[in-house]
């Protein structure tokens, strides 16, 4: 086994044994099967496309913008070669065009430098990722969880976390952060876990 998948293992042991309603989501569930994304600046364009937009249309766009660049791959070269209007024509709105063009520049330019993040603590990459127009905590958060693998981020501000809370405590309102704070600590230092679980809980009938 490797060593993620250790970790993975001990993290839904400590769930099933802190959290009995945790553990009832997890059995129905099943096994954990998030699969990291390597790729830290492409992750960073899919978080951008997918922005206030459903899924389908995040992925018709997405399509769109690797038909620009291809043969090759979505980089702050292949991407930088391109004017806002020529990304516009991929279906980005004039902002989101805009957030890559930022994000290109200030990772060739040295300002974010993607490949020292591991060496980071999860508020370090926070701040390291948020200089970056249009990027905020819930996209920096994304990244800690499916690209670097971090094991204990609570994505407070996502809708479906709160949601999946709110629904594995039977609550009547939807819990704030500090609820979510509070509601999650059995869950440390494996949130990341408990956070993919309560994703997967709203797709149950």
């Amino acid at each position: 086994m490797t060593r993620r998948g250790e970790q993975i293992e001990t993290a839904m042991k400590h769930l099933r044994h802190c959290d009995p309603r945790m553990r009832e989501v997890m059995r129905r569930v099943g096994p954990v099967t998030m699969k990291l994304r390597r790729d830290r600046f492409a992750t960073l364009v899919h978080s951008i496309v997918g922005q206030q937009v459903s899924g389908k249309a995040a992925k018709a766009i997405l399509g769109r913008v690797k038909a620009l660049v291809a043969p090759g791959k979505l980089s702050a070269d292949s991407l930088s070669r391109f004017t806002l209007d020529e990304l516009r024509s991929a279906g980005l709105s004039r902002q989101k065009a805009s957030y890559i063009l930022d994000l290109c520049d200030k990772t060739e330019s040295g300002a974010v430098r993607l490949d020292r993040l591991g060496r980071l603590t999860d508020e370090a990459v926070i701040d390291e990722l948020t200089q970056i127009k249009g990027v905020g905590r819930w996209t920096a958060e994304m990244l800690l969880i499916f690209s670097l693998g971090r094991l204990d981020v609570l994505p407070c501000d996502d809708l479906g976390i709160r949601n999946g809370i709110k629904q594995l405590h039977d609550l009547d309102d939807m819990p704030n952060r500090a609820d979510c704070i509070r509601l999650a600590q059995p869950w440390r230092p494996y949130a990341s876990i408990a956070s993919w679980y309560c994703w997967r809980s709203l797709d149950l009938k």
